[in-house]
């Protein structure tokens, strides 16, 4: 029998985590003398310590552990187990591997441009959101800070607030300055179903947007004149971390109004080629 301080050398394993497997009921002392409290562990013992140490290698939770000591799980059940680890794993390899892409594409444009990048992108997850908003041919850019004037001054003239930044979508295939098809959008309260008559007998409807489960994100920090090196370091870093647009991106206007201070967020949903 050996006292729990010689088992720990014995096996390697601290005292510490003997103790703790013990409350777990993964592996109680072989016997407690119960006039000192002391702790002893025989060779008895060891194959299981080993087969607790070489599941937890594996990556399994001491739960899961309990349950394939002692729960006499079936074949099938054990197969389930080690198969959902399995995955598990795999997914964390893959994450690690595009982790290392985008490393290795942040190495080579620092490369490139001698510099850290002035924008840096992120991936993210967009909520779902619902909306007041207007979709329309926009015939020239001047015209979009007319109709932003026009929607955004419509809101409380109707009882409206936002409950988000507004923002717009833009549904054309590739970049126009002429007949863009843009929505300007306007997060409100889910149980808004107003309906605003504009002029030219435009309407600004609700509906909801689906969330978008990965988007590539920038932020562009000053006048809306400079958003255009925002986009383009924004498409590089799809294109270099093998990803594809699969949907209208979106410019979220955070704070001003086109002014140096303003902040704008760009949207991308993306997935990996």
């Amino acid at each position: 029998m050996f006292k729990i301080g010689d088992f720990s050398k014995l096996t390697q394993v601290p005292v510490s985590a003997l103790r703790y497997y013990d409350e777990l009921g993964l592996l109680k002392p072989a016997q407690i003398d119960r006039f000192t409290g002391y702790r002893y562990y025989s060779f008895d013992q060891l194959p299981r310590l080993n087969r607790i140490l070489a599941l937890k290698d594996l990556g399994l939770s001491l739960e899961q552990i309990a349950q394939v000591l002692d729960d006499n799980l079936t074949p099938e059940q054990l197969r389930g187990m080690f198969r959902l680890k399995q995955a598990e794993l795999q997914q964390r390899v893959r994450e690690e591997q595009e982790r290392l892409a985008r490393v290795e594409a942040r190495l080579r444009q620092i490369e490139m441009e001698d510099k850290m990048p002035d924008y840096d992108v992120i991936l993210k997850s967009i909520p779902a959101q619902h909306i007041l908003s207007l979709r329309q041919i926009v015939p020239s850019i001047p015209q979009i800070g007319v109709i932003w004037g026009e929607t955004y001054s419509a809101l409380p003239a109707a009882g409206v607030t936002m409950i988000a930044p507004p923002f717009c979508l833009y549904y054309d295939e590739e970049f126009t300055a002429s007949d863009m098809d843009m929505e300007f959008a306007y997060p409100v309260a889910a149980d808004c179903t107003k309906t605003i008559d504009l002029a030219g007998g435009q309407q600004m409807t609700t509906r909801d947007l689906p969330a978008i489960h990965q988007a590539a994100c920038t932020v562009h920090r000053g006048v809306y004149s400079g958003l255009n090196e925002a986009y383009v370091a924004l498409g590089r870093w799809i294109e270099t971390n093998g990803y594809r647009v699969v949907g209208p991106p979106r410019e979220v206007y955070l704070q001003g109004s086109g002014g140096p201070d303003a902040v704008t967020e760009i949207q991308f949903p993306v997935e990996k080629t």
